[in-house]
């Protein structure tokens, strides 16, 4: 996911006479994260990096490994070209521990994940007043590092005779 610097607006209320400001960037300033959620715990395993490439997603995935040792991951992942690049296909070849299913194409919604940025961004970045894209960078982490995220992606789309197993 990127992070903008630039606040992006939501609906607020205030009182009468006291418009809400927000911090207009001149750039468009952004950090990268990379995440994995624990489906079942709701903990979220989150980096910020500079940017989303193949490089950028062996680290992350590296990262993984030394957060759950001896511990099989499960990746489901979407086809973005940094997820599918020959150097992470070799890489995931060589790690025993790692497995990967791919999601169909235009489906956000069944990713875990994209709802994971999606409160993020509803609680950190919509209607920001940060001067610093560092302290918005620190807060959507915290955020990320301190919420269990509750998503009921097993009983909203298995048959439910395979929910009760």
């Amino acid at each position: 996911m990127r992070l903008y610097f630039q606040a992006t607006v939501e609906r607020v209320w205030a009182s009468v006479g006291h418009t809400p400001q927000l911090w207009v960037a001149a750039q468009r300033q952004s950090v990268s994260f990379y995440g994995a959620l624990n489906v079942l715990t709701g903990q979220e395993i989150a980096l910020s990096l500079p940017r989303q490439d193949s490089d950028m997603t062996i680290h992350f995935l590296q990262h993984l490994l030394t957060c759950l040792p001896k511990r099989p991951i499960l990746i489901l992942w979407d086809h973005a070209s940094w997820h599918t690049s020959r150097q992470v296909r070799e890489f995931i070849e060589n790690q025993p521990r790692l497995e990967v299913i791919y999601f169909p194409t235009a489906c956000p919604e069944l990713n875990p994940q994209e709802h994971v940025w999606k409160q993020g961004r509803h609680a950190v970045s919509h209607n920001h007043n940060l001067v610093c894209l560092g302290r918005l960078r620190q807060r959507f982490q915290d955020y990320l590092d301190y919420t269990l995220f509750k998503f009921t992606w097993i009983e909203k789309y298995l048959p439910p005779i395979l929910c009760e197993v």
